[in-house]
């Protein structure tokens, strides 16, 4: 089956290429199943329901989160309620919401998404993304072997040590936050596909994500700003298509995805 995992969805013009874009993009590559993270959707930062509503009327299944996921203040009982929605699973305990879901698929077959943060480099102060994640799958794998996980972290070598810590148990690891595609995708020594970061769905035409010019004056005269999401220009959706076995959950395929608005 065809897994499309589409990256993080920055403002709106990122939730712009969703709507013009995806419903093609799904049609064209047989897509059966689309996750997309949504932690930086509403003015580049959380997520609300209204937006959930309307990520989910353009074609995605389900929706990941990352260190931005509660930046929206009245999106608490949302996100609290939503069972397409996943935010990090090594939140504290009493964070709103759920960290793990198993949802079924157009195709037919349950698939077991994952979402969790790295704590290298990261403002706040996470549970173990990697103990964490373990009691997940374990509970997953009774129900399905098509785990999806994405792990929303700053460094490349966390990320990479996610992909070989669970390499054979999971169908891809697939990275966030960094919001700048990388060109190692591939399919691990055991079956799990892995990409460092799928990038971001939003406009290049800035710093990952918001106005430049307002960020190079932040850190020419390290004066507070408050930042913009960029015009929308040069807005691409990027991700990754993962093609795995029904049976087994063994990744067969991975393919970065990036296509113009």
């Amino acid at each position: 089956m065809n897994i499309l995992f589409v990256g993080d969805i920055f403002g709106n013009p990122g939730r712009q290429a969703i709507k013009k874009l995806l419903p093609e993009l799904r049609r064209k590559r047989e897509v059966d199943f689309v996750i997309a993270n949504c932690e930086n959707s509403a003015g580049g930062k959380g997520v609300t329901e209204k937006i959930a509503e309307e990520l989910f009327a353009s074609g995605c299944d389900l929706l990941t989160g990352g260190n931005h996921i509660f930046a929206q203040r009245d999106s608490y009982d949302f996100i609290d309620a939503e069972t397409r929605l996943v935010r990090p699973v090594n939140f504290p305990p009493g964070a709103p919401g759920r960290g793990y879901v198993v949802h079924r698929s157009a195709a037919g077959p349950l698939i077991g998404v994952v979402n969790a943060c790295g704590r290298t480099f990261m403002a706040q102060h996470y549970d173990d993304p990697f103990r964490a994640i373990d009691g997940c799958v374990q509970k997953i794998r009774e129900k399905t072997p098509l785990i999806i996980v994405d792990f929303h972290a700053e460094t490349t070598s966390e990320k990479v040590a996610m992909g070989w810590y669970l390499d054979g148990r999971v169908t891809a690891v697939l990275g966030t936050h960094t919001h700048i595609p990388t060109a190692d995708e591939r399919i691990l020594h055991h079956g799990t596909a892995y990409m460092t970061d799928v990038g971001m769905t939003g406009p290049y035409d800035s710093v990952i994500g918001d106005d430049k010019d307002v960020i190079l004056d932040a850190i020419m005269t390290q004066r507070p700003r408050r930042f913009e999401v960029a015009a929308p220009n040069e807005v691409f959706l990027c991700g990754a298509l993962i093609t795995a076995s029904m049976e087994t959950g063994v990744a067969e395929r991975i393919e970065r995805i990036r296509v113009p608005l």
